[in-house]
């Protein structure tokens, strides 16, 4: 016979609280008899955490159901102004910023090219303050931002990248700016987070993506766990050894597009979409680059899946273009009898690495937000 649960009645309505709280921000405004159901909790105690939670600011009343049989029952929603979390992806090019709530709906999204030399923090703050500016409920604080940004990123939140080390001195000058925590974070692995949360990879025990932008890059999850390696360089794919490829030289990138460009009478200034959309219409010289990239790309997944065997690898990013994905697909059935492949196509295209800053800093959100509000404040001396 099972124990019944016993403990300190704190601790009962901080769990209790917590389920409520979750439930809300998973499927949105809910009636006491709803919230029974998906918690299990009885009517007085939904009441009673309920009232609990309303009076520390945390939920509010949310209209009224008319839709089930019976006298018509009040709905409760998470409070309008709890606040929001900032989300951003951070390229070669340009800053992607995402306002969202703790239930995880986009409340604004502002999109602007880095002006050449311009200082990228004050850009994203710009941004955010855009973003702030066009929500009625703006009054809520911005507690968190998760950045997705290119390059290495280390466990104290600094980023390696093309210019060297940073020592953690952009999120430290982000936070000072936005007054509230950062996060950095790879914007591959956030991609394989979005997969794995909501898309191709939620089935998946293991996979590797394959995000292909300005570089290649690859997330890798291990028994539903992203594995980020011991110092950040997990993923680094672009530089793997290739035959006849010099040992250090990247294998894709828009260098790398330019010269097989040349090599095949095409212009080197075209961008990879350009020759992406040519291949699909038949031209010759295009379709000879993508079948180029393809096996670099084939051959990248060859060398991570005889170490690491995933299940599968997730296209991203403009691998995941028809012309490209058929390619792969084509060349990875040339080396079937060797090693046998699986590929998927990312469920999210260009935007899985925001998706992943938004599915992550929403997550965040909730997680300080429902701490905050369930942690007793301490009582105060004599």
């Amino acid at each position: 016979m099972s124990r019944p649960l016993a403990g300190p009645q704190g601790l009962l309505r901080t769990l209790n609280g917590r389920a409520i709280l979750e439930a809300l921000a998973r499927s949105g405004p809910q009636t006491r008899s709803e919230l029974m159901s998906t918690t299990g909790l009885s009517r007085t105690a939904v009441t009673q955490v309920l009232r609990m939670l309303e009076n520390a600011g945390a939920v509010a009343p949310a209209g009224v159901d008319r839709d089930t049989r019976g006298p018509a029952a009040g709905r409760f929603a998470l409070h309008p102004r709890l606040g929001f979390a900032v989300a951003v992806h951070v390229d070669h090019h340009a800053a992607h910023v995402v306002l969202v709530d703790a239930t995880g709906v986009v409340r604004a999204a502002e999109h602007a090219p880095f002006v050449e030399a311009e200082n990228r923090v004050a850009h994203i703050v710009a941004l955010v303050e855009k973003c702030r500016r066009s929500v009625k409920a703006a009054k809520g604080a911005v507690h968190l931002a998760v950045v997705g940004v290119p390059g290495i990123v280390t466990a104290d939140g600094g980023i390696r990248d093309d210019l060297g080390p940073d020592g953690g001195a952009f999120r430290a000058a982000l936070s000072a700016a936005l007054d509230c925590p950062v996060r950095i974070e790879n914007d591959v692995n956030l991609a394989a987070l979005a997969e794995l949360t909501s898309g191709e990879g939620g089935a998946l025990s293991s996979f590797a993506l394959l995000l292909l932008d300005d570089g290649l890059g690859a997330g890798i999850v291990i028994d539903g766990a992203l594995h980020r390696g011991f110092s950040g360089v997990a993923g680094e794919v672009m530089y793997l050894p290739q035959t006849p490829i010099p040992i250090g030289a990247p294998l894709v990138g828009d260098a790398v597009v330019g010269d097989l460009a040349l090599g095949v009478g095409r212009d080197a200034e075209a961008t990879l979409a350009d020759h992406l959309e040519a291949a699909v219409v038949g031209n010759e010289a295009a379709i000879q680059i993508v079948s180029e990239l393809a096996r670099r790309i084939v051959l990248v997944a060859g060398s991570v899946g005889l170490v690491l065997d995933p299940e599968a690898f997730i296209l991203s990013g403009q691998a995941a273009h028809p012309a490209l994905v058929a390619a792969i697909e084509r060349i990875a059935g040339e080396y079937e009898a060797q090693l046998s492949l699986r590929f998927l196509v990312s469920s999210f295209g260009p935007e899985a690495s925001l998706v992943g800053a938004i599915d992550e800093a929403a997550a965040a959100l909730r997680g300080e937000l429902f701490t905050r509000i369930l942690t007793p404040a301490p009582k105060g001396g004599r």
